[in-house]
């Protein structure tokens, strides 16, 4: 079964931006969750490949309405509580 991300040869997605983006990031907060990603990794608290699954594993309508930093983010949290750094739903508040 393919997940929400494995879209290809799917209709209805519209087109896809091809242009270059001359900004790495749109907001601060962007930056910080690439560098908490690379910081946390860097500390064997997870692997790229955990990241990905993190990301693919989300609920799809949560995938769709997310942007690309967003699911970055959700990916960092859903690792911190499967590997025990933070209690589940603790960042909820």
């Amino acid at each position: 079964m393919a997940r929400i991300n494995d879209v290809g040869g799917f209709e209805g997605f519209g087109a896809i931006d091809t242009g270059d983006d001359p900004e790495p990031f749109h907001a601060d907060w962007e930056a910080r969750v690439v560098g908490l990603f690379n910081a946390l990794r860097a500390q064997g608290i997870f692997n790229t490949n955990e990241f990905r699954d993190a990301i693919e594993s989300m609920p799809p309508a949560e995938y769709l309405a997310a942007s690309y930093y967003e699911r970055w983010f959700r990916a960092v949290c859903t690792l911190l509580e499967r590997k025990g750094v933070i209690e589940p739903g603790e960042l909820d508040a």
